[in-house]
């Protein structure tokens, strides 16, 4: 793989200034007038707007990928075919995780019964944690790219190859994951359910 390390340092310090001014919207300023389908994908392409132009899929969020998370109980189902703030609020929070985590462990972490309270606050309290995953995530990036952005590292991840960063972004991506799941799995378990669990070495 040949790439254009002025190119990728330019591009890595573009999407850098987006992700540290991103957020996703206050609770109170998702829409509850009642939405249609179209109007719902619009305003969450919008809101998820993550990608750089060069990068975006024009099939990013489709009615079937909403009318599939309302039939799999994922989400609320819409009421008379318009969809509101606690709809809109659970699609912003899967269409978030959805590359991340899988559908049935998505319906693990957000109950589909939420009151509205519940998830006003499950609202408030994952968007809070989403801006600062994205600060981590930027430190992260930083620190990895060291080498192609000309800065100081101060570990062995960083690096000043593209290829080595895609592949160190891939590999983190699926431990994170792999993390997530099974901390999930423990939910309302205890050490004496689990058992302590010995990690054995491979013998040299």
């Amino acid at each position: 793989m040949t790439f254009d390390k002025a190119l990728i340092a330019g591009k890595l310090r573009r999407w850098e200034k987006y992700l540290d001014e991103y957020k996703l919207p206050d609770w109170e300023d998702i829409p509850d007038i009642g939405l249609y389908m179209e109007q719902v994908i619009v305003l969450l392409k919008y809101y998820l707007d993550y990608l750089p132009p060069e990068l975006k899929e024009e099939q990013f969020l489709t009615a079937a990928a909403i009318n599939n998370y309302v039939r799999k109980k994922v989400m609320p189902e819409p009421v008379k075919k318009k969809y509101y703030r606690v709809h809109i609020a659970y699609l912003l929070i899967i269409c978030s995780l959805k590359h991340s985590l899988s559908i049935p462990t998505l319906q693990t972490m957000i109950p589909v019964d939420l009151s509205v309270e519940e998830l006003r606050e499950f609202y408030r309290s994952y968007a809070r944690r989403h801006r600062l995953a994205a600060k981590y995530f930027i430190e992260q990036v930083r620190e990895m790219a060291a080498g192609v952005l000309d800065h100081e590292g101060s570990s062995e991840i960083s690096t000043a190859s593209t290829a080595d960063l895609i592949t160190m972004s891939a590999v983190v991506s699926g431990f994170s994951r792999l993390l997530a799941e099974k901390l999930l799995l423990l939910e309302g378990k205890s050490l004496e359910e689990v058992g302590n669990i010995e990690v054995r070495r491979p013998e040299k």
